[in-house]
C-alpha cells in the first residue's frame, strides 16, 4: 500500500496533509525516515511511525452502533441523517450490515468486511436477529403459532419460522421476536398480516452479539475480539420455537 494512502486510512490527515508530514520528516518506516509518499509499505510486517506514534493497521474494522430513531440506514441521504454520520472514522469503505427502518432503533453493525456482511445477512446461514417491540393490541397464542409456521406478508413465499415471545400482554403488548431473514419491513408486515400494528421496534441482538447496555442512542464502539469471533462463527444458530408455549 502507498504510504500516503495508509496514513490517510489511519486518520493522520488527508492525502495532502500526510504528504506534508512525510516531507517534514515525521514519518519513519522500520526506523528509517520515509522519503516519498509514493513509497509502498506492508503495514502487516513493517513498522510505520508517524510523529513518534506507531501505526496499528487494521484491514477490517467492526463497530457496534446503537442506531437512534430518525436516521436512515444508508451511507448518504439528501433528507435525513444517516447512520454513517455517527461514525467518526474517515475510512471511505465502511457500510452498515443490513438495514433498520427510519423509526427503528437498536443494534447495527458497521464494517468494511463484505464477506462477513454477506454471511450474516444470507438466509441460508440462519443467523438470528432479535427484536423487542411494542404492539397495538393483545398478542395471543394464535400469533405465536402463526409466526412459528411462517406468515403470508404478500411475498411469493411465507416468511421463515420466527420465534415470538410475549413479555407483557395488554392493550399495548411487549414482545420479543427472533427472525432469520431481513425482508423489507418484515416484522411490521408480519404483525399487520395478523391484524396488529407495531408501535415501537428495537433490535437487541444479532447472533450471539447483544446490544451493549452502556451505549446510548447514537453511540458506538468497536466489537470485542470475542464478539467478532462469535459473529464469524454464526451459522445455523436459530432454534425452532416451542409451539407449546402459552400466554
Amino acid at each position: 500500500m502507498r504510504l500516503d494512502k495508509l496514513l490517510a486510512k489511519m486518520q493522520f490527515g488527508t492525502r495532502n496533509e500526510v504528504k506534508q508530514l512525510i516531507r517534514q520528516g515525521n514519518v519513519t518506516v522500520d526506523g528509517n525516515r520515509a522519503v516519498s509518499a509514493k513509497q509502498h509499505v506492508d503495514p502487516q510486517t513493517q513498522i510505520v511511525c508517524c510523529s513518534g506514534k506507531r501505526l496499528r493497521y487494521q484491514k477490517y474494522v467492526y463497530y457496534m452502533l446503537y442506531k437512534p430513531k430518525g436516521c436512515v440506514t444508508a451511507r448518504k441521504d439528501n433528507v435525513h441523517d444517516t447512520v454513517m454520520d455517527y461514525i467518526k472514522d474517515s475510512r471511505k469503505d465502511l457500510f452498515p450490515v443490513g438495514r433498520l427502518d427510519l423509526d427503528t432503533e437498536g443494534l447495527l453493525l458497521i464494517t468494511n468486511d463484505g464477506d462477513l456482511s454477506h454471511r450474516l445477512l444470507s438466509p441460508a446461514k440462519h443467523v438470528k436477529k432479535v427484536y423487542e417491540a411494542r404492539i397495538d393490541g393483545a398478542v395471543t397464542t394464535e400469533h405465536i403459532n402463526a409466526f412459528a409456521a411462517g406468515v403470508d406478508i404478500g411475498d411469493d413465499t411465507l416468511t421463515a419460522p420466527a420465534e415470538l415471545t410475549v413479555l407483557e400482554a395488554g392493550e399495548i403488548s411487549s414482545v420479543r421476536v427472533a427472525i432469520t431473514e431481513g425482508r423489507y419491513h418484515q416484522i411490521k408486515r408480519m404483525f399487520l398480516a395478523m391484524g396488529r400494528s407495531v408501535v415501537a421496534l428495537k433490535r437487541t441482538a444479532m447472533g450471539n452479539v447483544k446490544l451493549d447496555d452502556l451505549l446510548a442512542p447514537g453511540e458506538y464502539r468497536e466489537l470485542t475480539e470475542q464478539e467478532l469471533n462469535e459473529l464469524k462463527g454464526q451459522e445455523d444458530t436459530y432454534a425452532k420455537p416451542d409451539k407449546s408455549r402459552d400466554i
